[in-house]
């Protein structure tokens, strides 16, 4: 760990990430304060190193008082589930943060955004809004870790279950041409692993690394290996005429997630998500399993906990 890091805060505790992460940093006896806007939705066994504060990123107040005392920070948060716009939201968010983070001498962010490459036009808002997210906190003048991934393969992720509801219902699926844009995912067992380790990076300033699987794929090709390894005989075909904007509207008739939230992922996936720098695996010793691996793993976490599909 960084010199005398004793203590965590984790924001987004609640989310898909955040509730992983948790138990893996109470193991390593870390005193971890989580910030939740609602302390009744943070589900987890009692333990001294742990502590509850409520609060919310778009309360500066709030963020000032839960940062004193902290070492190391967690920037979990994406606001695209919530109400109104939420590259505003986000935007907001970390303009809070930043000044609460230098005020209080907190010595490092660790901070998960998205891949994607910033110098395009057409990125989409979800990306471009992480991206800026990342910028906002470096520009704080906190040390700040950014780690940016294609999707999360993990039975929890808002990614992996419109992914495991089309291919469940569709027997036949329409698919539009840019679901052969290539990505890289990575499976949660992965990304956690880098989280954790930033702790044990030496201090050398802000810092972006794009994490990925060694598999660059289309999601049409994700689509294939879920419906293979769950033994469903699915048909694809492609067409041109599917808008992201319309694809949107279809996956809200045909999956749990809501219009909203589907529409900007579903929109991210016309951007090439592909590792384009190897800066993670100099850094880090960490070898990502593959897409295989990820989805094996991901599938049998979902037939064991019957795991609802989360927004966060």
């Amino acid at each position: 760990m960084t010199a005398n890091t004793k203590s965590v805060l984790l924001t987004g505790a609640t989310g898909y990430v955040g509730r992983l992460l948790l138990p893996r940093l109470l193991e390593r006896g870390l005193e971890v304060r989580c910030l939740v806007r609602d302390p009744s939705k943070l589900s987890v066994p009692p333990s001294p190193l742990l502590e509850v504060a409520q609060g919310d990123v778009l309360d500066s107040q709030s963020l000032a008082k839960a940062l004193q005392g902290i070492d190391t920070a967690y920037y979990l948060v994406h606001l695209m589930a919530g109400d109104g716009a939420f590259e505003d939201q986000d935007r907001q968010a970390a303009k809070n943060f930043a000044p609460a983070a230098r005020e209080t001498k907190l010595k490092r962010i660790i901070y998960l955004g998205g891949l994607g490459d910033e110098s395009s036009p057409n990125l989409s808002a979800h990306l471009r809004s992480r991206h800026e997210v990342g910028a906002i906190l470096r520009d704080s003048g906190v040390e700040t870790i950014e780690f940016r991934a294609a999707m999360i393969v993990g039975a929890g992720s808002l990614s992996y279950q419109l992914l495991k509801s089309l291919t469940d219902r569709l027997p036949v699926m329409l698919c539009p041409r840019w679901l052969t844009t290539p990505t890289q995912p990575i499976a949660i067992d992965d990304v956690l692993r880098y989280l954790v380790a930033a702790l044990d990076l030496p201090p050398s300033g802000s810092r972006v690394f794009e994490i990925g699987g060694p598999d660059v794929v289309a999601y049409m090709d994700l689509i294939r290996e879920y419906a293979r390894q769950k033994k469903l005989r699915r048909w694809l075909i492609t067409v041109p005429l599917l808008t992201p904007h319309l694809s949107g509207l279809w996956l809200a008739l045909v999956t749990p997630a809501t219009y909203r939230v589907g529409r900007h992922l579903i929109e991210g996936l016309r951007n090439p998500m592909v590792v384009s720098s190897d800066e993670a695996s100099k850094a880090f010793p960490i070898r990502p399993v593959g897409i295989q691996e990820a989805m094996r793993r991901a599938i049998a976490e979902d037939r064991q906990s019957g795991n609802a599909p989360s927004i966060k």
